[in-house]
């Protein structure tokens, strides 16, 4: 099987945000989602995959974890 950084969806219920992007991230979301698509032998829509691509990003984000852990300990 083929290394994928992101895990199979679970099941979601979702929240409407409308952003623009720039033509090249356009083309690199799409080539993801065929690369997930031939992956899974299950077809996603970009759309469907852009909040578990952030989350993803946001839960690697080791500065971003000990900030939050930080400005947490700050407001106890």
């Amino acid at each position: 099987m083929v290394d994928i950084k992101l895990g199979k969806l679970p099941d979601r219920t979702l929240l409407k945000l409308t952003i623009g992007i720039h033509p090249d991230l356009n083309h690199s979301l799409g080539r993801y989602a065929a690369f997930y698509n031939a992956t899974y032998r299950q077809e996603e829509a970009v759309a469907e995959l852009i909040p578990a691509i952030v989350s993803a990003f946001l839960e690697s984000d080791r500065a971003f974890i000990r900030w939050c852990r930080e400005a947490t300990d700050r407001n106890e």
